[in-house]
């Protein structure tokens, strides 16, 4: 368990300096800012421990305000947004539903090559950071209930297309590098947990002004 959270520990550590390595080449006055709007579609994974029994998944969505910072390097680009998100899942046999709402922060650096003078197609990576808006905790049952971390840091990977120099189609996958949330059950008189997975597909697009 120690070696996980030094793991853990050793991700964040490297997202955070990509983080500033990022806004510190997008500082140069020469960069190119434009500002946009972007939204989505979450298909999420929700895992408890590796295991999925007992959880089916729903699907969720994005939307919020993008910056694009255009690098005077041929091909490189940073972007950044701030992104209401959500994120659901239905617990099999029940009623209950389990909905993630959080503020999202993706920093990406990616890196486009213009097939015409209409396409440009890019792959982009980054670190994204999350602060939860929602509900911490929720009963899920009378022997288990559900905890959610007020912040969590994931990472992307994805590619995308822009048209026209505005328009933006963007697939990508979003993975947990921090722990986001448990489920505590109650057996034989004892506590015990297993944490909780919000691995996400994510289709997105964007218009910039």
């Amino acid at each position: 368990m120690s070696q996980i959270n030094s793991k853990e520990k050793k991700m964040k550590k490297i997202f955070v300096m990509m983080t500033v390595a990022c806004m510190a080449f997008a500082m140069p006055s020469q960069a190119q800012v434009k500002f946009g709007l972007k939204g989505g579609l979450n298909l999420t994974a929700i895992t408890t421990d590796g295991n999925s029994d007992g959880i089916s998944n729903k699907a969720g969505f994005f939307a919020g305000p993008t910056v694009k910072f255009t690098l005077p390097v041929v091909g490189l680009s940073v972007d950044g947004s701030a992104l209401y998100d959500q994120r659901n899942a239905k617990i099999k046999g029940t009623d209950q539903t389990l909905k993630v709402q959080s503020i999202q922060i993706p920093i990406n650096v990616r890196y486009g090559v213009g097939l015409s003078s209409i396409v440009n197609v890019f792959a982009f990576a980054g670190p994204q950071f999350g602060f939860n808006i929602g509900d911490k905790t929720k009963l899920l049952d009378d022997m288990s209930t559900w905890k959610l971390k007020s912040s969590s840091i994931s990472g992307n990977v994805g590619i995308g297309a822009t048209v026209f120099s505005k328009l933006q189609i963007t697939a990508n996958y979003n993975f947990q590098l921090s722990k986001t949330s448990e489920v505590e059950y109650q057996i034989g008189g004892n506590t015990e947990s297993g944490k909780l997975n919000f691995n996400s597909w994510q289709l997105g697009l964007g218009y910039f002004f």
